[in-house]
């Protein structure tokens, strides 16, 4: 391979590296511009520590503009209320010697720890009154003046990183929900594969305890980031539908896994597996994938898949339940077995129904109205 060759494929993978994080690539941007900017204006107007100007607009530049909304407003309002109690304490106690300015430290701290301890979004004022008690040792300012330098220092630099959060390369939680959801319903469907192959298998468990771990870190993350795109419509930032009705059915959707990873503990029995595995592999597959093509839809704002495959794949498997009862093979089986048996059915009926209420959800989510060719069609059974 010749040199231009392979500098070639070494730029491709560069651009593909940072094509594929474009939201983190943004979020680098616009904190090194809070950062510059930051800077600029607190040495335009004067501030005696520009460092924490710099300093807070890093802090208050968030992934999306939510996320920075209320990363702005819980670091104000700890630096206002540290500055006015570290203030206070330092103002009101007189601190000439080195027991007196240990005694004054612990009664300014804490308090306010204790506060941070219950509310960890005031994190911040704790170390705000720290600076407004022990800077004016080493600038030999008064208290009052360290906490407005202080407040006026925090100020600059979170309107700063809030207005960068707007104006360069604005990301929305609201458009992030879209990509978060998707990997949750991509997890779930690795997932639902695995758990039904184990009934005529067996079960790899280390490797369902990574996906589910997966899941559970994916659910996290999009509840956080629901949440930052909930605020941001309440302040009118950004448009579209609820949050909520997707991120609960989502929710849903791994709760009927974990009812389906119940009733899978160990595979069925033998004569069993022979009469279901093909029924069981349909519902997998239709099941898989109509969750793949949902997350598709959700990352590129299509409308949502046909569900009728899910539905058509779980009518077969049930009359295949049908036609084995009604030839006696579900009446010898021990106890625990049965209940197993039929929770499964149970468990398949309640993620249709889960899965239903996605495709509605996901077509409100559509940028482009769904295919009507994509419902399901009259003649489906």
């Amino acid at each position: 391979m010749s040199a231009s060759k392979r500098i070639l494929g070494f730029l491709k993978r560069v651009v593909a590296f940072f094509g594929e994080r474009k939201v983190e690539l943004g979020l680098g941007v616009r904190v090194t511009a809070a950062a510059l900017v930051a800077l600029i204006v607190a040495l335009t107007v004067g501030l005696k520590l520009p460092l924490w100007a710099v300093l807070t607009a890093i802090i208050v530049t968030q992934m999306s503009v939510g996320r920075s909304l209320k990363a702005t407003r819980d670091y104000l309002v700890g630096t206002i209320g540290g500055a006015i109690y570290g203030g206070a304490v330092a103002i009101l106690i007189p601190h000439s010697n080195e027991g007196a300015l240990l005694a004054v430290l612990v009664l300014s701290v804490a308090p306010l720890a204790f506060i941070a301890a219950i509310n960890p979004s005031l994190n911040v004022a704790t170390v705000t009154a720290i600076i407004v008690l022990l800077l004016p040792m080493m600038n030999h300012n008064t208290p009052l003046e360290s906490a407005i330098d202080r407040v006026l220092e925090v100020t600059v630099g979170a309107v700063t990183g809030l207005l960068v959060s707007f104006l360069v390369l604005p990301s929305r939680a609201h458009s992030q929900v879209r990509a978060s959801s998707a990997e949750a319903l991509d997890l779930i469907a690795t997932a639902l594969t695995e758990l039904l192959a184990s009934l005529t298998r067996g079960r790899d468990n280390e490797a369902l305890h990574r996906l589910q771990d997966g899941i559970g870190n994916a659910l996290t993350n999009l509840n956080a980031i629901g949440a930052e795109a909930e605020r941001e419509r309440a302040a009118h930032l950004s448009r579209g539908p609820d949050t909520g009705p997707l991120l609960r059915t989502t929710l849903r959707l791994r709760h009927d896994l974990v009812m389906i990873g119940r009733s899978t503990v160990v595979p069925l029995p033998s004569a069993l597996q022979v009469r279901l595995a093909g029924p069981l592999a349909r519902v997998s597959d239709a099941m898989t994938s109509f969750l793949h093509s949902t997350a598709v839809a959700l990352r590129s704002g299509t409308g949502a898949p046909a569900i009728w495959p899910v539905q058509t794949a779980l009518q077969a498997y049930a009359g295949e339940i049908g036609a084995l009862r009604q030839e006696g093979l579900t009446r010898g089986l021990p106890g625990d077995v049965a209940e197993r048996f039929f929770a499964i059915g149970f468990s398949l009926e309640q993620m249709r129904q889960n899965l239903k209420d996605l495709e509605r959800c996901v077509a409100e989510w559509a940028e482009t109205n769904p295919d009507p060719v994509s419902k399901e069609p009259t003649d489906a059974t």
